[in-house]
């Protein structure tokens, strides 16, 4: 949508908004510098949303317009806390209900994924087939991977290697 400020009020409306206050002005399809002069209006651009760091419980939320170096009319963002303390909890048991989300969704990726590599060497568990011990080892691996130091935050180097 675009938007576009009042150069009087500062208000930010829509075109839409314009051509319903406008309705005696005949306006083109694609406005230009003449059309903004004559409805005392700015454009108002895109800009990009800050970045979140990792492991940062905040949101990015839009916080009007601001001029830019240039002197144009941009989307302005700020970063606020996802959570905040009320009769629901603390803001630190909020942020850590939600990290055992992102976690336990982590992890059930990571079982799925263990699950996949265990299916894959099944066969070689079978009784008329000798496993060699590396293969076991891997087997193993891929078990016990739930009680990696790093899980379930786990990197490509965390995962065993197939023989």
């Amino acid at each position: 949508m675009t938007e576009y400020r009042d150069r009087t009020t500062g208000e930010i409306k829509s075109q839409g908004q314009l051509r319903k206050e406008n309705p005696n002005m005949s306006m083109p399809k694609v406005w230009n510098a003449n059309v903004f002069d004559a409805l005392n209006v700015d454009p108002v651009f895109p800009s990009a949303k800050p970045p979140i760091a990792d492991g940062e419980y905040k949101v990015v939320v839009r916080n009007g317009v601001e001029q830019d170096n240039e002197g144009n009319w941009v989307q302005a963002w700020v970063l606020q806390d996802m959570f905040s303390s009320d009769e629901n909890g603390t803001k630190a048991e909020k942020e850590a209900a939600y990290q055992r989300q992102i976690d336990d969704r982590i992890a059930f990726q990571n079982r799925d994924k263990r699950d996949g590599l265990l299916s894959e060497t099944d066969w070689m568990a079978l009784s008329d087939v000798t496993m060699s011990a590396e293969m076991a080892a891997y087997r193993q691996a891929l078990r016990d991977i739930t009680s990696h130091a790093n899980w379930p935050h786990l990197d490509e180097a965390d995962w065993p290697t197939k023989p």
